[in-house]
């Protein structure tokens, strides 16, 4: 119920060992200049408890990415105003690219991954965001995900 992007759609390998290059699992920073952090695109399946998520990377400015990653510690930080940011994750299982949606990153408590709300456009995953998916759709979606992982390795 979870597909999770390692990195965001502009990082590249060879940025690994450069010191203006970060990569964590929730945090990025290229070429000193550009800032992101990973969140978590939630959306309910119909007709059940469960929710599908998408991990994905958003990036933000340099002050918001600043104060996120100051308060990344502190309890208390789901009390900050969402930052807004843009998606660069590009998510393969739907029609039209996902890069660039209008994004707002919602912190959440310690320990928790922040909430990414899509702005509300006619987007497919943004309409999805908003009205949820059935479980045929999750299976649409993990065949979409498995197929694009295996002609990736060919």
């Amino acid at each position: 119920m979870n597909y999770t992007a390692e990195a965001p759609a502009v990082w590249d390998p060879a940025f690994a060992d450069a010191e203006d290059c970060l990569l964590s699992a929730d945090q990025c920073v290229v070429r000193a200049q550009h800032y992101f952090v990973k969140g978590l695109i939630e959306i309910p399946v119909i007709g059940s408890d469960d929710v599908f998520s998408w991990g994905v990377w958003v990036s933000l400015s340099r002050e918001n990415y600043s104060r996120a990653a100051d308060l990344w510690d502190e309890p208390g930080r789901e009390a900050e105003e969402p930052y807004f940011g843009w998606l660069t994750t590009d998510l393969t299982a739907y029609p039209t690219t996902t890069l660039n949606l209008k994004t707002h990153v919602h912190t959440r408590p310690l320990g928790e991954c922040p909430f990414v709300e899509l702005e509300p456009t006619e987007h497919p995953l943004a309409l999805e965001q908003r009205t949820g998916i059935t479980l045929d759709r999750v299976r649409e979606i993990a065949a979409a995900v498995l197929h694009f992982g295996r002609s990736e390795q060919q």
